[in-house]
């Protein structure tokens, strides 16, 4: 019997890769839907799990639609899934153009379009931040008066991902500075750049996020992820736990919240990454969704804390058949970003762990002699690496001793620009 293929929206990057090689050893065949210079990106390992790619162009979403789905069509696809912030929308209707499992593609622009995602949540009656959608210096202005908004609060980009162009902003002097870059914010796919900006009211308390599948509607909450995250201006992830044990009050609120949130932004078959922030006074507010699997290895951390297996899982979702979300194991996992202490060019970066026993993934993203900078976006980091074992205390002990034996030297920039290493020329592709 010949298995239904399996498609990806864009196979880059270690979650798409995981699920890619899950698929394989399933005996489906696999298929990318990407860009020219994605694919030219991609290592050989991943190109020899694909039977094939579809090329196309995602900053043309119609055109991108018609000619996946074609393609799709061609080769007996079953299955859509992406990871990709950028296209879960297209991963929407793409579904329902196929008539496989997928979201729902009247709602999918709120899990996007953070204004819309707003409004969706207000909507359903989800507690939220207050929002004012931004169109001018005028309206900045008229925000920023608003005593619903007050300071501290947050303005950020409508449909940016990763912690780019986010700004919490602390009086009216930051203001316009957090505008521009929030305006200047631009995603992959050349999204972004829009004049339109959010502000936000400022919700203070514990940041965490939930992890949860959905499956004919019906939301199963993995995991409660505690965060990391920098303090000043620019909130940047710098680890994440889990799973968090919340007092079954908090944690009752918290699920309530999280299940009107996945509703209104239509998420029906698949995984869900919910931010929310929990006051001193027990309530959750959220303040984005994602309708795709958590990146930051999440999914890591769940399959070697829990013993969920998230990539056969979202497979089975994507196939209609009924998936594994039972924990097996009652472990705990976190994992740790590295990040440069300031811009610059890095010359040296030593006593990175390697992977074993509780420290099952290790990634280093910077290459000595690349450009650096000081954590503002997620982007910005050096590389990740996740600690596991049972007892909390002592995983969360480990990792950040492992944290502290790590050492980076970063040559700072001079008039503007790094200064080239010896033998090495200076890149002009920035």
């Amino acid at each position: 019997m010949t298995l239904p293929g399996v498609l990806l929206l864009d196979a880059a990057g270690p979650e798409a890769g995981l699920l890619a090689t899950t698929a394989v050893a399933r005996g489906h065949q696999v298929h990318a839907a990407t860009t020219a210079a994605a694919y030219a990106g991609y290592g050989p390992e991943l190109k020899g799990l694909l039977a094939g790619q579809v090329v196309t162009d995602f900053a043309r979403p119609g055109r991108a639609l018609d000619e996946i789905a074609t393609y799709a069509r061609r080769h007996g696809v079953g299955a859509v899934l992406t990871v990709n912030e950028y296209l879960t929308g297209l991963a929407a209707h793409l579904c329902a153009e196929l008539g496989v499992p997928g979201n729902d593609p009247a709602a999918a622009r709120a899990a996007r379009d953070k204004a819309a995602m707003a409004e969706a949540f207000t909507a359903a009656g989800v507690r939220v931040p207050y929002t004012v959608l931004v169109r001018d210096d005028t309206g900045l202005r008229a925000a920023l008066a608003d005593s619903q908004v007050g300071f501290p609060c947050v303005v950020k980009p409508l449909s940016a991902a990763g912690s780019v162009g986010v700004t919490v902003v602390t009086g009216p002097d930051g203001a316009a500075e957090a505008a521009d870059t929030a305006r200047a914010a631009v995603g992959m796919y050349r999204s972004g750049g829009d004049p339109r900006i959010l502000v936000q009211a400022y919700a203070a308390g514990t940041e965490y996020s939930v992890e949860s599948f959905t499956q004919d509607g019906t939301t199963t909450h993995l995991a409660v992820t505690r965060k990391r995250v920098t303090g000043g201006p620019k909130r940047v992830e710098t680890g994440h736990s889990l799973p968090v044990r919340l007092p079954p009050a908090v944690e009752a609120a918290v699920y309530r919240e999280v299940k009107a949130a996945i509703r209104a932004a239509g998420i029906r078959h698949g995984a869900s990454h919910t931010e929310v922030i929990v006051g001193e006074d027990g309530r959750c507010t959220v303040i984005e969704i994602g309708a795709r699997l958590a990146a930051g290895q999440i999914g890591v951390l769940i399959q070697h804390a829990l013993g969920i297996d998230v990539w056969a899982a979202l497979l089975d979702i994507a196939l209609g058949r009924p998936a594994a979300l039972a924990p097996t194991a009652r472990g705990y996992a976190t994992v740790r970003f590295v990040t440069s202490p300031r811009a610059g060019r890095l010359t040296s970066l030593s006593g990175f762990p390697t992977t074993g026993p509780g420290v099952p993934f290790v990634r280093r993203r910077a290459a000595i002699g690349s450009t650096v900078h000081e954590p503002g976006a997620n982007g910005h980091r050096l590389g990740s690496f996740v600690v596991t074992g049972l007892d909390a205390a002592e995983v969360e002990g480990r990792a950040d001793a492992q944290l502290r034996r790590i050492r980076i030297e970063v040559e700072p920039h001079h008039n503007g620009e790094p200064r080239p290493l010896p033998g090495r020329p200076a890149r002009t592709d920035r």
